[in-house]
């Protein structure tokens, strides 16, 4: 048996509760979304999926995101619109657990649905969870160890003492610095058209990280945001993310269903879709276009 799910914190949280409710016997695959979707993982029927598209033939499957859909009644697992897919693992297996995960589940769903306040925005050091949540990046090679590793320590110690480990104190302080820089870079490549924030960063040869939810604090007119950049995993593919503002909430568009049209999707109110270069110009257009017209999509 082996879970697969994606490099999130969700993600992460979803393969802490496996672990613990299931029978796993192997390391867990990461992948991201648009693997699955273009099949290009190997999945069996002993597979969990977690905060993943379904591909058959898992056995299993948890997932909460509005683009994601299923017919096959015979798949286990649950399916739902919710803050997150391990408070979906966390309800269906709730009296299999040694531990008390209801704390760590509390803040999956509230990270992973940006129910966030403006102070932990600005100052995500001071919030344990919201801070361990944006060290879990997939840009370096040592990354998947490092997934691992928080795995590991989220099934065994309580929060306090997560954050005195010195893996990732160091990768805290990676973050800290990167928010910074990342304030300052959204400051220069970010154009506002009317209500939407639209931050380009193909020109940067590395495209930057940082805290997602800084451009909802420094753009507050604006009810969505659009980030686009060049993907470094997959040179010749363009990366575009798009959030409803969690500060300003008058963005209509359904962000998963519109962008299940440009190979991604997501939830309602966030998503993401990566593309080869060649469709940026019909793609990126039909996006903004579809953004400013505001108008309800489901």
């Amino acid at each position: 048996m082996r879970i697969v799910t994606r490099p999130d914190f969700d993600g992460i949280v979803c393969a802490v509760l496996l672990y613990e409710a299931e029978n796993v016997t192997q390391m867990v695959k990461w992948v991201e979304p648009s693997e699955i979707q273009k099949r290009q993982v190997h999945i069996g029927p002993k597979d969990i999926l977690a905060n993943l598209p379904y591909l058959a033939p898992a056995g299993t499957w948890f997932d909460h995101h509005v683009s994601n859909r299923c017919d096959d009644p015979t798949v286990g697992g649950l399916f739902r619109i919710a803050p997150s897919a391990a408070g979906l693992i966390f309800e269906h297996y709730r009296n299999r657990f040694s531990r008390d995960f209801e704390e760590l589940v509390i803040q999956a769903d509230k990270i992973d649905s940006a129910d966030l306040t403006i102070d932990e925005v600005r100052r995500p050091e001071e919030h344990p969870y919201l801070l361990l949540s944006m060290t879990v990046s997939g840009k370096e090679p040592e990354d998947e160890a490092y997934w691992n590793h928080l795995v590991d320590l989220l099934r065994r110690l309580d929060m306090a003492e997560v954050m005195a480990d010195p893996l990732v104190i160091k990768r805290c302080r990676q973050v800290e610095a990167q928010n910074i820089a990342y304030r300052d870079l959204l400051m220069a490549h970010t154009q506002v058209a009317g209500h939407v924030a639209v931050s380009d960063f193909r020109k940067i040869e590395t495209p930057p990280e940082g805290n997602r939810f800084l451009v909802y604090s420094l753009f507050p007119q604006t009810v969505v945001s659009v980030k686009i950049r060049c993907d470094e995993r997959q040179p010749g593919r363009i990366g575009v993310s798009v959030g409803h503002s969690i500060f300003n909430r008058g963005c209509r568009v359904n962000v998963g269903l519109m962008l299940s049209a440009f190979e991604g999707g997501g939830h309602r109110g966030a998503g993401a879709c990566r593309f080869h270069e060649s469709k940026a110009d019909d793609y990126i257009p039909k996006i903004l276009d579809t953004l400013q017209k505001n108008e309800p999509n489901d």
